[in-house]
């Protein structure tokens, strides 16, 4: 039984979690050649990760005063003003980016920044993770949560991998200052529309 909650776990967090490949590809880009990028990014994801992990299982418990299914999408501001930020940065700094040593010395990547991107990618998580919670005991919960934990490490060094293979990472590498922020806004613009947020649906 536990085998098999296993199996199902990790069909799960694959279906849910793919689209965190590209955001986190695109963050590595962003922080490439600063030291300790994939240590902030191992941080930020696993620090959003539990805390969609954390709502889920509070909202299966029947805690859903703490975190009203309503509220979700407006965690979509996160991502969106990332996202409009960094879009900001980078036309501010237009022209710098022209300089070779720009482009290969990254930027910062912030542990919070990767966390709240996580969490606010992670409304449609907790509307699948919640019906499956309910379904299953709690020994199983356990065994889904370990599971789901221990795959966001495999997530961060996949994402990883496709940002340091070379034909990949030279498009990154031109583009991330243009593809970061355009995937975070459409990612919190995507997570408002698809929720309801401001009555947008």
């Amino acid at each position: 039984m536990i085998f098999l909650s296993i199996l199902q776990a990790v069909g799960l967090f694959l279906v849910t979690n793919i689209d965190d490949i590209i955001v986190l590809s695109l963050f590595f880009a962003r922080g490439a050649g600063q030291r300790g990028t994939t240590t902030r990014i191992l941080l930020g994801q696993y620090l959003g990760f539990a805390g969609i992990l954390g709502a889920a299982v509070l909202v299966a418990l029947g805690a859903g005063a703490f975190l009203p299914p309503e509220v979700i999408p407006y965690f979509g501001l996160i991502p969106l003003g990332l996202g409009l930020w960094a879009a900001w940065q980078a036309w501010r700094n237009r022209d710098e980016d022209d300089d070779d040593e720009g482009k290969i010395e990254g930027k910062k990547v912030a542990v919070w920044a990767v966390a709240g991107v996580t969490f606010a990618n992670g409304g449609d998580n907790i509307g699948v993770y919640v019906p499956v919670f309910l379904s299953v005991g709690p020994a199983a919960v356990v065994a889904y949560c370990v599971v789901f934990l221990a795959l966001v490490a495999v997530l961060v060094v996949v994402a990883k991998f496709i940002a340091t293979r070379r034909p990949i990472a030279e498009i990154l590498e031109r583009w991330e200052h243009v593809l970061f922020p355009l995937v975070l806004i459409g990612l919190g613009i995507f997570i408002l529309v698809s929720g309801g947020a401001f009555g947008l649906r």
